[in-house]
């Protein structure tokens, strides 16, 4: 048996092909991971019938890269699982099979290698299956092989399967080929059996130009003249271990390598040489990487334990490259050149991480896509931050993902019922997932059950129950968690549900105890979603008390078992306040009664503010302000806790401050919306002030964003030195001789000036617009037009811009121009309030210039009738409705939908307006700050 399997390993097919019509004799041409975006389709794929499976691959490819054409030849060892007659691969519609061949050792005579006759080759017209029909049954246990010649055309309009692609130099055009099979293209380059599970040893053996580099997952063992082609050889690559389909990788282009290898060896068992490769041009713009590549793979493989089973790991810089992600091959990292030469860690750590996850043990179907790369994308961002604490991300993970996750999942309908979305939604929450229960079961305890994983699906396939059962299985043997708790069972409950819980906890300061519920979180309205009622999750609570701080801590004081409600006792007294969920260690936001608030509040204002941290800090603003903004808590309360921020300097803190400003400043009406300003004003001038002591060259990105989004919001809000300064910018184009060459000012100082300064300023600006020539870049009238429409909040400026543009039918502006000046003028209350009054001024004329234009009439409709908040809205958009009573046309159940939704907005208003204008006026008569720096108003 031994001797069988050598030669089944070692065997040499010697037939061949023609050559494509197209080809030349020569073949040195002388005339010339698992994607998520396709997980959702793929899960529903056909899966191979298992009457066999493959044992190996011996692939011969030989590629013509100036015609773009290649054939080849493949030998696939396989086991009979069944008696058959029948076996069925896959091979893409595209690829011509030239010759097919079965043979296989029968069970009764193993020695005798029996050619089976095919009696018919067909495929599946609407799948990429090959189907062989065999003259006899085959029996179960045999083995054999599968030979099949084929051609075909290799990719030239993406860079996926296997592609071709170009690139400029100053001597020539230089041709790459090369390959990216993720999620399922090996079976547009050769017949295989292309689903993960099929994890077998590759033999490659490929034709490239002498003057070109091949690299594949392997090593290359020994290179071949072939006769007759001097300017060809043949690169035979070392024998893979077992791996899927789609982590065969392959690059042929002129590259060069980036220095001296790097020896990588450590006490796990890990021996191999790391290469960075690139084109010569551009190894300039690599400096530093072979550095990078060292540091994180050591961390890498620090963490994993388990060594990888290759002798080398290239990092290809590919020009031309165009794929959404790298190609992760084993032992081959293809990256855009850009995602190469950037300092950044977190890509190559999670390219990295798919080395030992997704390639050493792999994700069984594509349904488990999700939760590999949830993994992968966890551990890759714990890397970059043990390393260099996330300095690419500003140290802002998790909080942006959690934040966006937060806002998808407390709509009324999450990711717009977009698959795509939703598939990406789902993974980030499975990745703060595995954040919540490394906190819980604590960091060691998870590493022993990834561990575990991996040593028990190395080579072969695992699924995402493999992952759960395996940190059960580490945290019950370290008595990590409580015996009623199982990590499946906790996990299924966040998985299974497009929703996230809203916990509250209601002290009772008596008895020192604390009433906690559960409920689904929705923000926005109406709250009245499917199944909410039924909904519950296992929630694990974490709790950090100021009699005793200590949030290094984060083993649960109890977990929701799946229940509406659970009493939570030895709380402290009513001195001392409660944080539920610090550090956002899982994904839910936390309520609490008014008094502990009160607490929160009064501490975050003294001097031991930052005895909690700065990401449990943001999280309690960024909760008490979406809280109140969903009608969960009072918004004096919510305002209360932005008092302590005239201290705060960490941009963390201040993150969640400028999205909460923009979206309540919406539902702001022009009642209060100059105390609205002024309380801005008061509470970012000492930030700014702070911020612009100390602007340095190299100082860090989080800075120069703080400062600039602090400058921004004071602008928006009229803060005078600002506009002052940007119209002194300004004056430098008002009076440039040839004001149409070019815009000689920063983008950052026209909405300030269109905002609050002259008529005359504004006018300017859309004379450019205007006149915009043609051959300047179009991206930068949109901009101005953008800024021109959006930013007024006197209406005389918008008038002026919707009379030229619709009513005088200026040719300049087309009809895109008004489909995104529609879009600006939603942004503030001042702009769509004008622009109804432009639509009811002007019905008649506007019902018949847009008679057959009815997305121009729809988008107008849409913009001008939805966005009011209060019943004084609701009252126009109600008459204009009446009065025009089936006239509407197709936008008849567009003002429908918004009067529905004004309803909505209207009971927020009546109830949430006049506490935040009570607020704001107790506020701004108490305010130790003078706010005498602003425009107070229209020039």
């Amino acid at each position: 048996m031994k001797t069988l399997v050598c030669v089944l390993a070692c065997m040499c097919v010697s037939s061949y092909s023609l050559p494509p019509d197209k080809m030349h004799a020569f073949h040195i041409i002388k005339t010339r991971s698992i994607d998520l975006n396709n997980a959702h389709g793929l899960v529903m794929e056909t899966r191979l019938e298992k009457t066999v499976e493959p044992t190996g691959y011996r692939l011969e490819l030989e590629p013509y890269l100036e015609d773009a054409v290649f054939k080849g030849h493949v030998s696939i060892n396989v086991t009979w699982l069944e008696n058959t007659d029948e076996v069925s691969l896959h091979c893409a519609h595209e690829i011509e099979i030239t010759e097919s061949e079965v043979k296989a050792y029968m069970p009764s005579d193993s020695k005798e290698l029996l050619k089976i006759p095919i009696k018919k080759m067909s495929t599946d017209p609407k799948k990429p299956i090959l189907t062989l029909r065999l003259e006899k049954t085959v029996p179960k246990s045999s083995v054999g092989f599968l030979n099949f010649s084929f051609k075909g055309n290799m990719q030239t309009s993406s860079t996926e399967a296997f592609f071709k692609t170009t690139y400029v130099t100053e001597e020539s055009d230089r041709i790459v080929a090369a390959t990216q099979f993720r999620p399922n293209n090996a079976r547009r380059m050769f017949p295989c059996f292309d689903e993960p599970a099929y994890k077998t040893p590759f033999e490659l053996s490929v034709v490239r130009p002498r003057s070109m580099v091949a690299l594949s997952n392997t090593a290359v063992a020994r290179t071949e003249d072939i006769n007759g082609e001097p300017n060809a050889v043949w690169d035979h690559f070392e024998r893979t271990p077992p791996m899927s389909t789609f982590t065969l990788g392959l690059v042929i282009a002129d590259l060069k390598q980036l220095g001296e290898s790097t020896l990588y060896k450590d006490d796990n068992g890990n021996n191999i040489e790391l290469r960075v490769w690139g084109r010569p041009e551009y190894l300039q713009a690599l400096e530093g990487v072979n550095e990078k590549l060292a540091q994180v793979f050591a961390e890498v493989a620090n963490f994993w334990q388990v060594p990888l089973p290759l002798t080398k790991l290239d990092i290809v810089a590919l020009p031309n490259y165009q794929g959404n992600k790298p190609a992760d091959n084993w032992g081959l990292i293809v990256f855009k050149e850009s995602d190469v030469s950037s300092r950044g860690l977190l890509q190559l750590a999670a390219e990295l991480s798919y080395e030992w996850l997704g390639a050493l043990a792999t994700p069984a179907w594509w349904s488990d896509a999700h939760i590999n790369k949830a993994l992968v994308g966890y551990l890759a961002a714990e890397i970059a931050f043990k390393i260099n604490n996330g300095l690419e991300m500003e140290g802002k993970w998790p909080m942006t993902v959690l934040y966006s996750l937060y806002y998808e999942f407390s709509k009324r309908y999450p990711h717009s019922r977009i698959t795509g979305m939703k598939q990406e939604t789902a993974c980030t929450k499975i990745e703060l997932l595995f954040r919540m229960f490394n906190y819980t079961i604590g960091g060691d305890t998870f590493k022993k059950g990834v561990w575990l994983l991996m040593e028990a699906r190395k080579f072969k396939t695992f699924t995402g129950d493999d992952i759960w059962n395996a940190l059960n299985a580490a945290a019950e043997n370290f008595h990590k968690k409580p015996t009623y708790i199982d990590v499946k069972t906790v996990a299924k409950s966040w998985i299974e549900k497009d929703r996230l819980p809203l916990i509250t906890v209601n002290r009772n300061y008596e008895t020192n105890s604390a009433m906690v519920t559960q409920k689904v979180y929705l923000r926005e309205r109406p709250h009245d979603v499917p199944d909410a009622a039924k909904m519950l999750w296992w929630v694990p609570l974490v709790v950090a008390r100021s009699d005793n701080f200590d949030f290094t801590n984060t083993t649960p004081a109890d977990w929701m078992k799946n229940q509406r409600e659970l009493k939570l006792v030895n709380m402290p007294d009513n001195d001392h306040f409660i944080i539920v969920n610090p550090e956002e260690i899982a994904p839910f936001p936390v309520n609490y009664d008014k008094d502990n608030w009160n607490l929160i509040s009064a501490y975050l204002q003294s001097e031991n503010r930052t005895n909690i941290p700065e990401l449990t800090r943001a999280k309690l603003l960024h909760d008490a302000w979406n809280l109140a903004y969903a009608g969960q808590l009072s918004f004096a309360t919510a305002f209360n806790m932005t008092l302590f921020l005239k201290h705060e300097q960490h941009h963390l803190v201040w993150d969640p401050v400028f999205t909460m400003i923009d979206h309540v400043g919406r539902h702001i009406c022009c009642g209060i919306y100059d105390k609205f300003h002024a309380y801005v004003r008061i509470l970012l001038t000492p930030l700014y002030k702070e911020l612009i002591k100390d602007v340095r060259e190299n100082e860090e990105n989080w800075h120069k964003n703080l400062r600039s989004a602090s400058r921004r919001f004071l602008c928006r809000a009229g803060y005078a030195p600002c506009v002052r300064e940007a119209q002194e910018q300004f004056a430098v184009w008002l009076n440039a001789p040839n004001p149409d060459e070019g815009n000689p000012i920063s983008n950052q100082y026209l909405c300030p000036v269109f905002q609050w300064g002259t008529q005359k300023e504004w006018d300017f600006g859309l004379q450019r617009v205007i006149n915009f020539p043609p051959s300047r870049k179009q991206s930068e009238r949109t901009y101005l037009l953008k800024t021109l429409a959006g930013c007024p909040i006197d209406e005389i400026k918008i008038q002026k811009l919707l009379n030229i543009t619709i009513l005088e039918g200026n040719g300049n502006f087309t009809e895109t121009d008004l489909f995104l000046i529609f879009s600006m003028l939603t942004g503030s209350s001042q702009g769509y309030t004008a622009l109804f009054h432009f639509l009811n001024n002007n019905w008649d004329t506007l019902k018949e210039k847009f008679a057959s234009k009815t997305n121009t009439w729809d988008n107008l409709i849409t913009s001008a009738t939805s966005e009011f908040k209060t019943q004084a809205g609701l009252e126009l958009v109600s008459n204009l409705y009446v009065a025009h009573q089936g006239e509407f046309g197709s936008a008849e159940h567009i003002i429908e939908k918004s009067m529905r939704n004004i309803r909505e907005e209207a009971k927020w208003s009546a109830e949430n307006l006049p506490v935040i204008e009570k607020w704001l006026d107790n506020y701004l008569n108490n305010a130790d700050d003078k706010d005498d720096q602003y425009i107070r108003k229209f020039q």
